[in-house]
């Protein structure tokens, strides 16, 4: 090897020897962050079982014998068609104990009969469960709504897909809710105006039509929580043929 290429080759092991120094001190600047990370991950899964044996152990207390009655299979009343936002529990909100509600959650509370997911707990609910009651229950402030009081898209594709059907109710129902000046006040019109196409959904679904026939059940009730106050309001209600509006300004 001549003088030159002595010169590149120890200037390839400089160059290499720079590099794996330099990422030994970002391994070891980088160190403290990523079991920072790591603690917060534990963390998170600590508190989470923590807060299971602690409410474990206050509802075993109130009722000892819940998780034998639970084991032992479940006979809801009602199946609860609610939205996944975060602040609206359903068995907190109503107070309602293990084993008396069959829940299904979805953005802005949607009957979707093209999902199998949707469709396999409504089967269940009322086919095998036999439930008497069905609530499709609405928000205030419903972030999917919000999201459907335009056509612009939210540049989520299953989300975009998803609140169509809203953006349709919105469409048909758009004199009513341009008069209604307040921002707020709108979205919560839209929000009970969803609420009873989803009712109106239900009905005529055929599951639902021989259900009714055979026992003369389910009922379905729609419902709006208000985020504001923590109470919930039924604003519709179907009865076979017979619909029931109790919020004056829904329709």
């Amino acid at each position: 090897m001549n003088e030159s290429g002595q010169n590149v080759h120890l200037h390839q092991m400089a160059h290499c020897a720079q590099e794996i120094a330099l990422g030994d001190v970002f391994e070891t600047y980088l160190l403290p962050f990523r079991n920072k990370i790591e603690e917060r991950r534990m963390r998170f899964v600590e508190r989470l079982l923590l807060e299971n044996q602690a409410w474990a152990s206050e509802i075993s207390h109130r009722s000892p014998e819940i998780f034998d009655r639970l084991k032992s299979g479940q006979s809801p009343d009602v199946l609860w068609i609610g939205c996944s936002d975060s602040r609206v529990p359903a068995e907190q909100l109503c107070n309602a104990a293990p084993g008396e509600m069959f829940i299904h959650r979805n953005v802005a509370n949607r009957v979707c009969p093209h999902e199998d997911g949707f469709m396999s707990v409504l089967e269940f609910a009322v086919a095998v469960l036999k439930v008497n009651h069905i609530v499709v229950c609405g928000h205030h402030c419903c972030g999917g709504v919000k999201a459907a009081m335009t056509d612009e898209n939210t540049g989520l594709g299953h989300l975009d897909h998803h609140l169509e059907a809203i953006r349709q109710v919105r469409r048909e129902n758009a004199e009513t809710l341009e008069s209604i000046r307040d921002e707020g006040e709108r979205l919560n019109h839209l929000v009970a105006l969803n609420v009873m196409e989803q009712v109106r959904m239900l009905s005529e679904l055929t599951l639902i039509k021989d259900q009714w026939s055979e026992r003369r059940r389910p009922s379905i009730h729609g419902m709006i929580y208000a985020l504001e106050t923590g109470r919930l309001q039924e604003i519709h209600r179907w009865d076979g043929d017979e619909n029931h509006t109790f919020l004056r300004d829904a329709g």
